[in-house]
């Protein structure tokens, strides 16, 4: 077998991280100063500390072969599941969610850390199985492996961090060999349980009126009894199909099934969250309902952005964030200032530099020397694609705001050092792709 060698590291990938470090953290020191030019936070200060440590996580990450990793992956998954638990009890709460575990200033997001161990233990099983991933019984048991910390994440709650694992389910099972009815029907179900939860608040805030028959998804006594009817369609569905194996009754099943599902998802969603998350959907639609509350962020977002123009106000001239109209300004909207300081051609630097990064992604999938490591990456680059497209959508106002980092760019140790520890697992692969 062949030896890894550091000539064959993948310089672009790593070259790609280290400027959207270190341009993240310019912004993170323009976030915190006033319109006096006076500093008025140190959070750059202790970005970089996170940065410098969190190289050295990716190092190890680098270096570890990966088929150790998954000798000890059940270990990880399980110790983060706990962290998520004892996190959702006694955990420090910022911003409404109680997401946050550590003493003193010092803490951590286990919810973030939870995401790379459950793509290495979900990989495993995966691999594992084989070809059984098309069969439905071993899909739905492999896709409650993302549903223990979904469920955990949404006690907290945090609805943006939850969402992360369904893009991490559905690209490593696409890329296992799932059939693909049954991701499109975990990706329809998960879309439309929030429509659903959403559109009767739309007719109470929006249009101004009582929702009519979408009130039996807000309301338990109602639906209770629709409940139960798609339950028996799905039951004799069930039975026509296995009975009499006519294909009709399939489809019906498969139908009857996505809307059960849909609507205990509306009504899980709409009982897991908080009114100020329920807000934040409805002002996605309207920003003019709420906007000195929950409308706020949104279109000063959306303000800073569009101020930048083609070549922005100029690094450190941004008037959204020195006046202190953004809240959140050096996590949630670390975009929304660089698109105003540095305009369009910033943005455009951005999004070059994720593309440089997925477009590697996706390169060292289809070189890996093993499907593990396929199934690794997979998740990996799900993991980032979502987090870049719903956090830059989110500043631009094109996504709800869902309290989603961006990578790299945004303030925070948690999820820095996961981002770091995502791309040494990357280049892990790649290093090795001849041989351990």
């Amino acid at each position: 077998m062949k030896r890894v060698s550091l000539f064959a590291f993948d310089f672009m990938l790593l070259g790609a991280t280290l400027i959207l470090i270190v341009v993240g953290t310019l912004f993170i020191y323009s976030s915190g100063m006033s319109f006096t030019g006076m500093q008025l936070s140190n959070e750059y200060m202790k970005q970089l500390i996170w940065a410098g440590s969190g190289l050295l996580l990716m190092i190890g990450a680098i270096l570890i072969d990966y088929h150790r990793l998954r000798s000890i992956s059940m270990y990880l998954y399980g110790l983060t599941v706990l962290l998520l638990l004892v996190t959702s009890f006694v955990g420090r709460e910022v911003h409404g969610a109680r997401s946050w575990i550590g003493v003193g200033e010092f803490g951590i997001q286990p919810s973030e850390f939870a995401k790379v161990t459950t793509i290495i233990f979900l990989a495993g099983y995966f691999t594992g199985i084989g070809k059984g991933v098309r069969e439905l019984p071993r899909f739905l048991l492999g896709l409650t492996i993302v549903l223990l910390p979904i469920g955990l994440i949404l006690l907290q709650p945090d609805m943006g961090t939850a969402l992360v694992y369904i893009p991490i389910f559905a690209f490593m099972a696409f890329i296992a060999g799932a059939r693909l009815r049954h991701i499109l029907f975990l990706i329809t179900a998960g879309v439309l349980a929030i429509v659903f939860a959403v559109l009767p608040l739309y007719e109470k805030w929006i249009l101004g009126r009582e929702a009519s028959l979408l009130s039996m998804i807000t309301n338990f006594q109602a639906a209770k009894f629709f409940l139960a009817a798609l339950l028996l369609i799905v039951l004799l569905s069930a039975w026509g199909f296995w009975g009499f194996k006519r294909r009709y009754f399939y489809w019906i099943l498969y139908l009857s099934s996505l809307l059960l599902v849909i609507n205990i998802g509306a009504l899980l969603v709409l009982r897991a969250l908080r009114e100020y998350q329920i807000m934040r959907l409805i002002v996605f639609l309207n920003p003019r309902v709420d906007p000195q509350g929950a409308g706020w962020n949104l279109i000063q977002s959306v303000t800073a952005v569009g101020s930048g123009g083609f070549a922005g106000k100029g690094t450190f001239q941004g008037t959204q964030s020195h006046y202190q109209f953004l809240p959140q300004q050096s996590t949630d909207f670390i975009f929304s200032i660089l698109a105003e300081e540095w305009g369009f051609l910033g943005g455009l630097l951005v999004f070059s530099l994720f593309l440089v990064i997925l477009l590697r992604g996706i390169r060292i999938l289809y070189i890996a020397r093993d499907d593990y490591a396929m199934c690794v990456g997979a998740g990996i680059v799900g993991m980032i694609f979502f987090h870049v497209v719903v956090s830059i959508g989110m500043a631009m106002g094109i996504m709800p705001i869902t309290g989603i980092p961006l990578f790299f760019l945004s303030y925070g140790g948690s999820s820095l050092w996961t981002g770091l520890i995502s791309i040494g697992l990357l280049l892990n692969i790649y290093l090795r792709r001849y041989g351990r």
